[in-house]
């Protein structure tokens, strides 16, 4: 929050940019002094929970509240550039979503919550960012309301097979969950088919959502430029 007080000093920052920011910032809290991050422990449903809110909710709520001239200004940072390609930014997002599915990173990363767990979060953190950045930011590349419908769906598929191998697995992929979780009755296996089907569903809604504007923005456009040949 320091940062985007300082980033934006002397900027004309619109409301709604701010909201988002705060939002996201909200988000982010939620995660560490809710009773989501107890449960976290308990729940493979309610840490997947924890990790969509840093990994998607929470990152594109920042990215949105960057205001266009510190988008434009950081995007004369090198690394960012680099980062903020569509492939690039996409190809991490995915990288750090698959590396910590893996059992055994997702087990010892619950095992070390003092390092491992924030080093997680922290990536999944980051690599929503970089998702994000090139589907709500037009700095440092420009991408059509078409490249980025087609990036949004790109993304959804790529990552979707996470959700739905966990709802049909024949049993308890994560052994922490197994020794020592479970909650209100409901068992490790049964755990990772809600959690599973949560994750899957609240993807396809969150990226159909976002791909939906874009893709009629897109058909405007389609119209905008086909109108005026249609009436001569």
């Amino acid at each position: 929050m320091l940062a985007y007080v300082l980033l934006t000093r002397g900027e004309q920052v619109e409301r709604w940019r701010m909201a988002a920011f705060g939002a996201g910032c909200l988000l982010l809290l939620a995660t560490a002094v809710t009773p989501l991050e107890a449960l976290s422990y308990h729940l493979l449903s309610m840490h997947l929970l924890q990790n969509v809110i840093l990994a998607e909710w929470a990152p594109a709520l920042l990215v949105l509240g960057i205001p266009p001239s510190v988008a434009e200004r950081l995007a004369r940072v090198p690394a960012v550039r680099l980062l903020t390609r569509p492939p690039v930014a996409l190809g991490l997002w995915l990288l750090v979503y698959f590396a910590w599915h893996v059992p055994r990173a997702y087990d010892a990363a619950l095992e070390h919550p003092a390092t491992l767990l924030h080093l997680e979060h922290a990536m999944y953190l980051g690599g929503g960012a970089l998702l994000w950045w090139p589907v709500l930011q037009d700095a440092p590349h420009h991408l059509s309301n078409a490249a980025r419908a087609l990036y949004l769906f790109v993304a959804f598929i790529l990552a979707s097979p996470i959700g739905l191998l966990l709802a049909l697995a024949p049993e308890a992929v994560y052994d922490y969950y197994v020794e020592g979780g479970g909650l209100w009755g409901l068992g490790a296996h049964a755990d990772q088919q809600l959690a599973g089907v949560t994750m899957a569903t609240e993807q396809a809604i969150v990226f159909f959502a976002v791909f939906a504007i874009f893709f009629f923005r897109f058909l405007a456009d389609e119209e905008n430029v086909q109108s005026p040949a249609g009436t001569k």
